[in-house]
């Protein structure tokens, strides 16, 4: 991975076989972000997305393998009890065109994956919503 810091944003590129919420929480954590959104493009060969069943409180995960282009991942850099969080979701399309996504839980790069990291001038910490069973905003 390499990235480019020009103040607010920063320009990631994620290299073969690194992993992208591995690669999100070492960029957070070396330049300080406290709250950002994410947006990214690239491929994956290997990806875990979940889906989250509200009446059970619960995400049920999906995986993928094969070859796969990333046509959307977005979300936000946050902290949850003034540690580093992030909510991500992604979606990526197979050769027939067919798309899967949901939450990320995992997603190894198979070629190279574009990123822009857009640091806001702000805090936003997350709590635990036992009627929901998620961490939301905490305002």
């Amino acid at each position: 991975m390499e990235y480019k810091r020009c103040k607010n944003k920063i320009i990631v590129r994620i290299d073969k076989g690194e992993e992208i919420l591995d690669k999100i929480k070492e960029i957070a954590l070396k330049e300080n972000i406290k709250l950002a959104t994410v947006t990214a493009i690239g491929a994956t060969n290997d990806f875990t997305v979940g889906v989250y069943k509200v009446s059970e409180k619960k995400y049920y995960s999906n995986n993928f393998q094969g070859n796969f282009e990333i046509v959307s991942l977005t979300g936000t850099i946050n902290t949850m009890n003034n540690e580093f969080y992030t909510h991500i979701h992604m979606s990526a399309g197979n050769s027939q065109g067919e798309v899967f996504g949901g939450h990320l839980n995992r997603a190894v790069i198979s070629a190279t994956c574009e990123m822009v990291i857009d640091i806001l001038d702000f805090e936003v910490d997350r709590y635990y919503d036992e009627n929901i069973g998620l961490n939301l905003f905490k305002f």
